[in-house]
């Protein structure tokens, strides 16, 4: 079993920054590729980035590339989610989730996931 805990959601204006963090429970993190979804209002949930286990490599989806930047620290069971020049299109509830396999962008992939954070951004 993994838990885990993300922190860091707000409320930010167009071009503000965030950085959500994601702190996992369990021994073996580093085996877990590791990724972030949001869900916007009345949407579905969708897949933003994910990274593998040993942080090397990542992969966004086109909406973020060049503003997210995904990392993670395995000696803190913590992976992190950079936000920068937000748009009002970025509201969601952002979850982040552990799976078996990196690369993967399907929710079902991913086995255990968080309550997730708020992020608002005005206009």
């Amino acid at each position: 079993q993994v838990q885990l805990v993300e922190s860091g959601g707000g409320l930010v204006q167009a071009g503000d920054s965030l950085r959500l963090t994601c702190v996992a429970s369990g021994r073996t993190f580093s085996t877990f590729a590791m990724a972030w979804f949001r869900q916007a209002p009345g949407k579905e949930r969708e897949f933003v980035t994910t990274i593998s286990g040993l942080g090397i490599r990542t992969y966004y989806v086109d909406s973020v590339k060049g503003r997210f930047t995904v990392s993670r620290d395995n000696a803190k069971a913590t992976v992190y989610l950079q936000m920068n020049n937000l748009k009002p299109e970025d509201t969601a509830v952002y979850y982040c989730a552990a799976g078996s396999a990196y690369l993967r962008t399907a929710i079902n992939d991913y086995a255990f996931w968080g309550q997730g954070t708020q992020v608002t951004v005005s206009s």
